[in-house]
């Protein structure tokens, strides 16, 4: 049985009944079961995830019981095989019908005939299917035709328009680089840039951020390169986020709600190891990532303890000459890499994100010296999450200034989605 199959079956699998989160899934699935083609692997994992609702709406034309209510294993199997058919054009039809039906063989015993009769009569009947009617229902059509749950359609056509919505979700569907952040503490890019290419790896250099790789190949969080901690996976997006912040040598930084430590390591790189980063998050378990990360990269000035960031931390405040505030959100500008995210339904959390957004920041901003630097940052594209958390803002706190504002997008600029806002504590009067 095709082991590049399987492993993507057990990623689906885990990603779906078991709300596993699809990096993690994939890394770990990989990385135990040593599939031939880890790149044919991750495309038909993540290429299924991406596309679920699409590709249940297509299985919808061909089977009788409601979605709602298909065995899982079945459904994630008709997903694989018509993944492989609609949008894998290196597989060959008869290659994605046999492989899939034996791996029914295998995990749906007993259904085995009736995942090949779907797959079967789609390749008869493909040219007829449509998509739902656009004039009829808007939001639906591009909830089917580009996987996304209609709530995310409606919001992100209400930000920005409907002549780029389109653009936008097309965007998060696209299957993203790796962009590997340079330890400027242990090499330079130029070094790395020859290190890699002398291993085999395709390597492109950012225009935007001197520290940032695109990087293509396997096994690169894995190895002599990585564990000798000459780099460290970040989106230029991210990295865009601290070169707002613009921490200094001998800087006094709060890096609030850290985990899992990326910001907080190109931070303490910035400053030359020397200074102090205060890296705090409310999960205990995380915060060991950020100190594994720390020991790798070879970087001693970041102290990590647990706190709830919706309150000051009286040991912080007036101390820092600048704070990054990186807010839990909707996430919606890393679909490219976590796609399960555009799935998420409308509920509590996500209509109370804003309130929460405002009281990490506000009960941030204490920390902040007069004079220093406050950056407020999220990994979503959405208003409601950015612009209006900073207007309430800067409504109740009259003693900071907006100094810049940026958003990155995935259709624009090739990165994930990111917001961010500078803004500086006004120095106090003599």
């Amino acid at each position: 049985m095709d082991r590049n199959r399987t492993t993507a079956f057990y990623i689906i699998r885990d990603v779906e009944s078991r709300r596993a989160y699809s990096h993690i899934a994939t890394n770990n699935y990989i990385w135990r079961l040593k599939p031939p083609t880890p790149a044919f692997v991750r495309e038909l994992a993540y290429g299924v995830i991406r596309r679920k609702l699409y590709l249940d709406y297509i299985i919808g034309n061909f089977v009788k019981t409601p979605i709602q209510k298909m065995d899982m294993t079945d459904l994630s199997l008709l997903r694989m095989g018509l993944y492989q058919l609609i949008f894998m054009n290196s597989v060959p039809d008869h290659a994605a019908l046999n492989e899939t039906v034996e791996l029914a063989k295998t995990y749906a015993a007993g259904r085995d005939g009736f995942i090949n009769a779907v797959l079967r009569q789609y390749l008869r009947d493909r040219d007829y299917v449509t998509l739902p009617d656009r004039a009829e229902d808007e939001d639906r059509y591009l909830s089917v035709k580009y996987s996304y749950a209609p709530w995310i359609v409606r919001q992100i056509r209400t930000d920005f328009g409907a002549d780029r919505v389109e653009s936008i979700l097309e965007a998060g569907n696209m299957i993203p680089s790796l962009s590997l952040r340079v330890n400027t503490l242990r090499t330079s890019r130029k070094d790395l840039v020859t290190r890699f290419s002398n291993d085999g790896y395709t390597v492109t250099e950012s225009p935007h951020c001197d520290n940032i790789l695109d990087v293509k190949g396997d096994d690169l969080l894995q190895g002599r390169l990585y564990e000798s901690g000459l780099y460290s996976v970040q989106d230029e997006g991210a990295e865009t986020v601290v070169r707002m912040l613009a921490p200094k040598p001998g800087d006094y930084v709060v890096d609030v709600c850290a985990a899992p430590g990326g910001k907080t390591m190109s931070i303490a790189e910035a400053m030359g190891n020397i200074g102090a980063i205060a890296a705090i998050d409310i999960y205990k378990r995380k915060l060991q990532q950020i100190n594994d990360q720390a020991k790798r990269l070879g970087i001693s000035i970041v102290e990590t303890w647990s706190w709830d960031a919706t309150r000051s931390d009286p040991d912080l405040v007036g101390r820092a000459d600048r704070v990054l505030v990186d807010a839990p959100c909707s996430g919606l500008g890393t679909v490219r890499k976590k796609p399960e995210i555009k799935y998420k339904g409308w509920n509590g959390e996500i209509e109370n994100l804003p309130r929460l957004q405002h009281d990490i920041l506000s009960a941030s901003s204490a920390y902040v010296k007069p004079g220093g630097v406050l950056v407020y940052s999220t990994c979503t594209i959405l208003k409601r999450e950015n612009d209006a958390v900073i207007k309430e803002f800067l409504r109740r706190h009259k003693d900071f200034l907006k100094v810049d504002t940026k958003l990155m997008m995935t259709d624009t600029d090739g990165t994930d989605g990111f917001y961010m806002c500078k803004m500086t504590r006004k120095e106090l009067l003599v």
